[in-house]
């Protein structure tokens, strides 16, 4: 990946690249384990620190909360931006990650759901991305997720060798350059990397350390 990528040729590589993979499939795989590595924590382990730079785990599940409604509500053509806006987690942290990943499963299983359009308020205030384009967002985001979580918790995550081999090339996709040095961005530089494990390769490719938190 290069500094100089060209975020709307990165688009349609995403397009091309997972029209050829179960995308929804791998996306609700995705989430469902980061639900079963949520079901795990205590209340103590809200206040660790995850791979997630300035982000406790508390401030990562209200970030994946807020993710979660964000791209059910533009599933159904809805771009306010207050879908995105973070909310307390409550009195039942995992109950209210649970019922919010529940309802971003069932809103990406609708029939005709990569056909449309997703006004992402998130990304962009004036362009709609495509279906295939937004859930592969989100299904990157639920592997890397799933992976902060587990580093947290000290616990190990485990994905199918498919569902690896699918996340790799959208992980190549997302651009690289100088954004993502700005406040509040999604990813960290690219770090390089000696491991041969995909998934660590996936977490180097968006500026995480496969080996945090040394």
């Amino acid at each position: 990946m290069t500094t100089e990528s060209d975020p709307r040729a990165e688009l349609r590589t995403i397009d091309a690249v997972m029209s050829t993979v179960d995308l929804i499939a791998f996306n609700a795989q995705a989430v469902r384990t980061s639900i079963g590595l949520v079901e795990q924590l205590t209340t103590a382990d809200l206040g660790k620190p995850t791979p997630c730079a300035d982000w406790t785990l508390h401030g990562l599940l209200t970030h994946m909360i807020a993710q979660h409604h964000g791209f059910a509500a533009a599933s159904h053509g809805n771009g306010d931006p207050a879908q995105w806006k973070s909310r307390p987690l409550g009195a039942d942290p995992v109950r209210s990650y649970r019922e919010a990943a529940e309802q971003v499963i069932e809103a990406f299983a609708e029939p005709g759901v990569l056909d449309r359009k997703f006004p992402l308020a998130e990304f962009s205030a004036d362009y709609e991305f495509s279906g295939t384009q937004a859930v592969s967002f989100h299904f990157i985001d639920y592997v890397v997720h799933s992976w902060d979580v587990a580093k947290t918790l000290g616990l190990t995550v485990r994905f199918d060798d498919e569902l690896i081999e699918a996340a790799f090339p959208v992980a190549q996709a997302v651009p690289g350059g100088d954004f993502r040095l700005l406040p509040g961005s999604a990813f960290a530089p690219e770090l390089a990397w000696s491991s041969v494990d995909r998934l660590d390769q996936i977490v180097a490719l968006l500026g995480r350390s496969p080996e945090w938190p040394r």
